[in-house]
């Protein structure tokens, strides 16, 4: 049976990537979490002192970064591994949920990561989730899901996630770090968030990960059976 690629974008904390491994798992796919592939960029910079607007330093350290994904058998998740070392908790602290949205629309950074990423999904059969998975990354993608909600809910999902790990951030300021990266993901040059036009629009405001789910498996058995998939 020939495979998708599943194409999830969307704003911060809409429950993308939640969603989106779900969907992988049940599929039996792949799962690529171009989010955090940004983040550890991110942690790489920062933790070299590398400046947001040296660009040599910046094409130096691309040349460096390592980005790979291995399932935890113990916990199920897929986590993110930097130069060969296990960062998935680092990379989600709200210091590079800060500073991200500034790495991102470095020209050299995207081109970089996009390249991974479709390298990593061009056998299909392929769940991403990002900012221009759809738009930029497979514009050819068979399902394409833009994911949106109010901005105070994320804001709660978001300072649940933390306080999970231990951080604790006032809700206020995850407000005002996600309507930044809204502003900044969605004005960018370099492949601004939007939805595709082909793109469904998912609002997960007042809906369950479950009801996310099931939405996607939805679109993707309508697209095999109108493709004559079986």
């Amino acid at each position: 049976m020939k495979q998708l690629v599943i194409a999830i974008d969307g704003y911060s904390s809409c429950g993308k990537s939640t969603t989106a491994k779900a969907v992988a798992q049940l599929l039996h796919y792949a799962y690529v979490d171009t989010g955090a592939m940004y983040r550890a960029v991110t942690l790489y910079l920062l933790e070299n002192d590398i400046a947001f607007d040296d660009l040599a330093g910046i094409e130096k350290a691309l040349h460096d970064i390592h980005i790979s994904f291995r399932r935890n058998r113990r916990t199920g998740r897929n986590e993110l591994f930097l130069n060969g070392v296990n960062r998935e908790d680092d990379i989600r602290q709200m210091r590079i949920s800060n500073s991200v949205s500034e790495v991102s629309v470095i020209p050299m950074v995207r081109h970089a990561m996009v390249a991974q990423q479709q390298q990593m999904g061009r056998k299909r059969g392929v769940v991403m989730d990002g900012r221009d998975i759809g738009t930029t990354v497979f514009p050819d993608a068979e399902v394409k899901i833009f994911m949106t909600a109010e901005v105070e809910l994320r804001a709660k999902r978001r300072q649940e996630e933390l306080a999970e790990k231990g951080e604790i951030v006032p809700l206020d300021d995850i407000i005002e770090n996600l309507r930044k990266r809204d502003h900044l993901d969605s004005t960018r040059a370099e492949s601004p968030l939007r939805r595709a036009p082909d793109a469904v629009l998912l609002d997960t405001t007042h809906i369950t990960i479950t009801e996310q789910v099931d939405f996607v498996l939805d679109r993707a058995s309508s697209a095999l059976f109108a493709a004559g998939w079986d």
